[in-house]
């Protein structure tokens, strides 16, 4: 049952990443779904290459800091704790870079063990 849990939740966090990843981007002339409504369609930064997505961390941060992670973070059990977090503090219905509850410094050490 935990485990269908945390599957039921990574495949949310995916379909929000996914969304997120299919917006246009400035200069790559990649061109949003025809069945998007201006209010869904939102240019990716030119920081976030292919193949990566932003985070915000938000816990204690005013503003928070952003960071652009690597796509293979999706592999690493300790981030995919930290997206299970964000889904039951935030939920995935946020467009653009995926906030997490954690401080700065846990998310960068988080990425240097990767």
């Amino acid at each position: 049952m935990v485990k269908a849990k945390s599957v039921k939740k990574l495949k949310d966090a995916m379909q929000a990443l996914q969304k997120s990843l299919s917006f246009s981007r400035g200069r790559s002339g990649a061109q949003p779904d025809e069945c998007m409504s201006e209010d869904e369609i939102v240019v990716v930064p030119e920081d976030v290459k292919e193949g990566h997505f932003a985070v915000l961390a938000v816990h204690g941060e005013r503003p928070p800091k952003r960071y652009v992670l690597s796509l293979r973070c999706l592999s690493h059990p300790v981030f995919l704790q930290l997206l299970e977090m964000a889904s039951e503090e935030f939920g995935f219905s946020q467009a653009g870079a995926i906030a997490v509850p954690c401080r700065p410094c846990e998310l960068e050490r988080i990425i240097s063990d990767l």
